[in-house]
């Protein structure tokens, strides 16, 4: 994938934002913006706190003015795969929305781990959410790159209710 040389700030909502690293003390929040976003399959609040001490390289938060997080991105780099950033979530806060932010972390988030040898994203995306799937896809023209659509898990792979997964694969 290409990194992004030119970036767009959105001329409306508060002050600009920042990107960064989460850190423990962001787990709290991030658990709260998942269980607010009311589309996540939101974790214990101790996955949260465990996640920004072990993927803190690989994941990256939007910081308000105050440093207070406003949004999130997990992911990992898959062990079969180190070239593979898996993004796990991604989710704004309601008030940030509409301002590009998830797609800013994302590039941030590329463009920070481009050089230890990313070069491809995966992600798993329900049928429905067609947000999802549009930000993914604006993400891979952003980049100049592709993106695939695969099948992946079957809604009778989860032990509870739950829809199909594709998997969404951004880059070479």
């Amino acid at each position: 994938m290409k990194p992004v040389t030119e970036r767009s700030t959105p001329s409306t909502g508060p002050a600009e934002l920042s990107f960064r690293s989460p850190r423990i003390a962001d787990g709290t929040r991030i658990w709260q913006i998942a269980r607010d976003s009311e589309v996540l399959d939101v974790n214990s609040g101790y996955a949260y706190v465990l996640w920004c001490r072990d993927f803190a390289e690989t994941s990256v938060i939007a910081a308000d003015e105050y440093d207070r997080p406003v949004g999130f991105v997990t992911g990992y780099r898959r062990p079969e795969s180190p070239q593979t950033l898996f993004v796990w979530q991604v989710a704004v806060d309601a008030d940030q929305r509409g301002r590009g932010v998830a797609g800013q972390m994302l590039d941030t988030l590329l463009d920070r781990l481009r050089p230890s040898g990313v070069t491809r994203l995966e992600t798993t995306v329900s049928p429905d959410n067609s947000a999802s799937i549009a930000m993914f896809t604006a993400l891979a023209r952003r980049r100049g790159t592709h993106i695939t659509r695969t099948d992946l898990f079957a809604p009778d792979d989860f032990p509870d209710s739950h829809l199909a997964e594709d998997l969404y694969t951004i880059g070479e």
